[in-house]
């Protein structure tokens, strides 16, 4: 990659599920996760630019407004102020100019020189939304490009126009006594926080309504003279009549509309699109739980029937304890003779016979079903409308329906989720939501080996699974918010439109998780089996068992050795629950049932924890540790008693 000056960035900005990640991978060839759900950025990601490689693109999270309210917020306002930009991209959605025009009529007034990408143009010619562009570009003074960035149109002419930014006309003109508040603070910070790339009057608007990046950015600037910059600041809240923040977003919000209303040309009424109804179906108050119901039994049949029978009993069975695991111990046995060597390689903890007969023929397989189902949910545009539907119900546990993405995306990776509370509005929330994500959310691997092994048990056993990792979800969250102080922040989300989801894409996504599995699991399974070895030849292995047979065999009803199965999930959760899924053949539906909650609720993955300190920090990520494994077998012993004594 050439590196590029600092001089010749070039940053995409605009509102979540717009399409920036898409348009920055045309434009890079870079891959970022794109989804069609907002939160999927949560850090700025660069490359260089296909069409100039001495130029360098910067992805920005999603901004549901400015001034920065949220870390993802934050983050781009990080950017915008720290990174020395050639230029804006604002990329906005041509079905809602109105919205789209709110964010130009604030990034118009920083000085920087911008173009406007109006994204989806397809979807809005689709509903009868015609905006005329010329007339668009004319009002703004920058150049206005129509672009489909899922099938590449307008990218051509997107590059073209980067060449040609210019700085945008402002929108509107704030009422007078705003307009000398803004003035008298642009004049103060222009004598005492000079910015080379934004214009004063910009950080003006921004400080004064009270976005925080900037104040600390000012702070940091003027050093002791910030405090001329606060009575300035107190002087405007005191004139305005009302809450001043909310007064600027008003009157940006009325000069879009009045913009988007003279270039709208038409909007033909006509039935609602299949996709428009579809859409409205799935968060419907009554349709919605079943569509849900649907959807969650479609994805069992399909991960939990299809991959984890179906396909694992294809390479379990047929290929490596029928072709391969013969034939490498057989090689093994030849080579070496008996010995440590050959117990290393194919014994009962052997690099090959337990490590890789794992990794590859239990759950790759489930993984790859499980990866493939979630990239359609998350394509089609379903999974953000479960923030709609979960809003009421997360009401319950202090956080609105936007903390169910985080959880969601838990079902992938409980480590990148755990990345992505940064789109959470507040530390309690992400807390929270933190803590659930490592006590009750199972990753992909770890879920797919529950859902294949409970699954050959009885569609009964994965629902009361299910149900004791909603419920345990639900009142941990309960507790957790009644003892951490903070309010509930009423959700604003943005709900994209139904689609169908692009194959190839899904193909993609699906591809480079299973890049990330193959690359980051398999030397974590091959390293968990060689501590297995190693403790087993040692004869720690046995001991440790022999210790945790009142706990694993008495409490919790399990045979003693499914105590090597919670050592291995010290190292990751789903390499434990392989290690159960592998005794399956010995364990009745009850022990089966018991194992997969216990190990659900177990500690969560080294990764996770890593991430979890340096989300919160060590104190809380182990005090939550600390809370989490007791708490596992305590519930696990609950199930064990109750289970026995009502099924029979």
């Amino acid at each position: 990659m050439t590196t590029s000056s600092a001089a010749n960035a070039i940053l995409l900005v605009g509102h979540p599920n717009v399409g920036k990640s898409v348009l920055f991978h045309r434009l890079t060839g870079a891959y970022v996760n794109v989804s069609n759900y907002p939160g999927t950025t949560v850090e700025v990601t660069r490359a260089s630019a296909r069409f100039d490689r001495e130029a360098m693109l910067l992805d920005t999270p999603g901004v549901l407004a400015l001034p920065s309210r949220s870390d993802d917020e934050r983050a781009t306002m990080r950017a915008l102020l720290n990174e020395s930009s050639r230029c804006l991209v604002q990329v906005g959605d041509a079905k809602n100019l109105r919205r789209t025009l709110t964010l130009t009529a604030l990034l118009a007034e920083l000085g920087v020189p911008m173009v406007l990408a109006l994204n989806m143009h397809d979807e809005a010619a689709a509903r009868g939304v015609m905006v005329d562009i010329p007339a668009l570009s004319e009002e703004l003074g920058i150049p206005v490009l129509a672009t489909v960035a899922t099938g590449g149109e307008g990218i051509g002419e997107l590059t073209h126009g980067l060449g040609h930014a210019q700085h945008a006309e402002a929108l509107l003109r704030y009422d007078p006594e705003i307009e000398a508040d803004i003035a008298a603070m642009a004049a103060a910070i222009t004598r005492l926080a000079p910015h080379p790339q934004l214009a004063a009057r910009g950080l003006a608007i921004l400080y004064l309504g009270g976005d925080s990046v900037v104040a600390d950015w000012l702070i940091e600037r003027a050093g002791e003279s910030h405090g001329q910059l606060e009575i300035l600041r107190k002087n405007a809240i005191d004139h305005a009549d009302g809450d001043l923040p909310a007064l600027l977003a008003r009157e940006r919000t009325e000069a879009a509309d009045a913009l988007a209303t003279s270039v709208i040309q038409r909007a033909v009424k006509s039935s609602p699109l299949l996709s428009q109804r579809l859409g409205q179906y799935v968060v419907h108050p009554v349709w919605g739980v079943p569509i849900l119901l649907g959807v969650l039994y479609a994805v069992y049949q399909f991960v939990g029937v299809f991959g984890a029978s179906v396909l694992v009993g294809l390479l379990e069975k047929d290929l490596f304890e029928g072709i391969l695991n013969p034939a490498f111990t057989n090689l093994v046995s030849s080579l070496t003779g008996p010995g440590w060597l050959q117990d290393l390689l194919v014994g009962q903890y052997g690099l090959w016979t337990m490590g890789m007969t794992y990794a590859l023929a239990l759950i790759l397989p489930i993984v790859t079903t499980f990866f493939f189902a979630f990239g359609v949910l998350e394509d089609s545009g379903y999974l953000p409308r479960l923030t709609v539907i979960a809003n009421r119900l997360f009401s319950l546990i202090g956080l609105n329906g936007r903390a169910v993405l985080p959880m969601v995306l838990g079902l992938g990776c409980v480590t990148m989720a755990t990345l992505t509370t940064r789109i959470l509005h507040s530390r309690r929330e992400r807390l929270i939501t933190i803590f659930l994500l490592a006590l009750a959310i199972p990753c992909s691997a770890q879920l797919g080996v529950v859902l294949g092994m409970l699954g050959g048990v009885s569609f009964t056993a994965v629902v009361i699974w299910a149900l004791a990792m909603v419920g345990i979800l639900l009142l941990s969250g309960f507790l957790a918010a009644k003892l951490i102080p903070g309010r509930r922040i009423p959700l604003v989300t943005e709900l994209p439109p139904m689609r169908l989801p692009i194959f190839a894409n899904v193909f993609k996504k699906t591809g480079g998780r299973l890049k990330w599995y193959l690359i980051e699991v398999i030397p974590l399974f091959l390293l968990g089996t060689f501590i297995m070895f190693a403790l087993d030849k040692s004869g720690a292995l046995p001991a440790i068992i022999e210790a945790g047979e009142p706990l694993v065999s008495g409490w919790l009803g399990l045979p003693k050795e499914a105590s090597a199965a919670f050592v291995m999930g010290f190292l990751r959760r789903d390499f434990g629950a392989t290690g159960l899924f592998a005794m399956a053949h010995s364990l009745s539906p009850i022990q089966a049932v018991v194992g997969m909650i216990t190990i659900t609720l177990f500690i969560p993955c080294f990764a996770s924890l890593m991430m979890m300190v340096k989300e919160q920090g060590a104190k809380v990520a182990l005090g939550m540790v600390a809370v989490i494994v007791p708490f596992a077998f305590f519930v696990g012993g609950l199930f064990n008693l109750l289970l026995r004594a009502v099924w029979s």
